[in-house]
């Protein structure tokens, strides 16, 4: 049986890890020739940031293909080499899953594009406009409206990142079996779980102006059911609104939806409020002490609380 309760994570962003090859940009093979270093870390735990297919305009949280790594990054023969030889120094791999939305160069979206009113189209929120506007008045998280329209009709396309990333639709039950196949296809090669980007958002509801709620908790025991129940893996949730009442929803063992979820509150401390998170300030430890201690109450017997300093989306 794994254990994973007390393992230290560490994030790779392969594309500035390390350059095997010279050619500027970081790769799996990298990766592979520092695993001892990581070792020496204390490391037990590698999460990888996305490697999958990608035209890279949000870094690799565009996914074109599931099944194929960006061939920036190397080869499946690659990253079937990682696995090996993480296991042989007790590392666990654990990808990005980022399936609240896809690449706009997705072959699903492209179909979609294809035959607006056609099968494809159902993967995703495709909507009419009104009077030559949007749906609604959604902002993107990116900035701008979260509707691009599509070429040709009279639709617009959801997307609360960028317009390039297109929202699944999680409600259409073949995106879903699609999606699951996908999981299952990449534990079935021997990776040891999930970091979820985004995924409280797959329950989102555009036409009653719910992004999140009841409906994501449903699809992630849903996916439990068909993906992990029975595996030893391991999955945590960016669950960026998330607070101490509702975090505990996400991961209680009981409900089995994710093994554990982030919490997001301490990343603030630095910000002065109201400019954003580039716009810093001296960190208060007193502060800092009571955001953990409310998180680690709130979670206490309740769930899997996640302890992190940093990531791929903090200056």
């Amino acid at each position: 049986m794994r254990s994973f309760a007390k393992s230290a994570v560490y994030q790779i962003y392969t594309k500035s890890f390390m350059d095997s090859n010279g050619d500027g940009i970081g790769d799996i093979s990298g990766v592979v020739g520092k695993l001892d270093y990581l070792k020496e870390l204390g490391i037990d735990i590698i999460w990888l940031s996305p490697i999958y297919s990608s035209p890279f305009v949000d870094q690799g949280y565009d996914i074109s293909d599931y099944y194929n790594i960006a061939e920036e990054f190397g080869t499946m023969e690659d990253f079937d080499l990682l696995l090996r030889e993480a296991k042989k120094r007790n590392i666990y791999i654990i990808m990005d899953l980022v399936i609240n939305h896809c690449s706009s160069q997705h072959e699903w979206f492209q179909k979609a594009l294809e035959n607006p009113e056609g099968e494809y189209a159902q993967y995703f929120y495709f909507e009419k406009g009104k009077d030559g506007n949007p749906p609604s008045n959604y902002r993107s998280y990116f900035r701008g409206s979260a509707w691009e329209s599509v070429p040709g009709t009279d639709k617009f396309y959801l997307h609360m990142f960028a317009k390039e990333q297109p929202d699944l639709n999680w409600e259409n039950p073949v995106v879903r079996e699609k999606l699951f196949k996908m999981v299952n296809w990449w534990l079935d090669k021997g990776i040891d779980g999930f970091r979820m980007d985004v995924i409280d958002l797959i329950g989102k509801i555009p036409e009653e102006s719910i992004m999140y709620g009841e409906k994501s908790h449903k699809y992630l025991q849903e996916m439990y059911r068909e993906c992990f129940e029975g595996r030893e893996a391991f999955t945590v949730g960016e669950t960026s609104f998330a607070t101490p009442v509702s975090a505990p929803l996400y991961s209680d063992k009981d409900r089995k939806e994710l093994t554990m979820v982030f919490g997001f509150e301490h990343l603030g401390l630095e910000e002065v409020k109201g400019n954003g998170k580039w716009d810093l300030k001296p960190l208060d430890v007193n502060e800092l002490k009571q955001v953990f201690l409310v998180w680690q109450k709130a979670l206490h017997e309740k769930g899997w609380n996640s302890l992190f300093w940093s990531n791929h989306d903090q200056p």
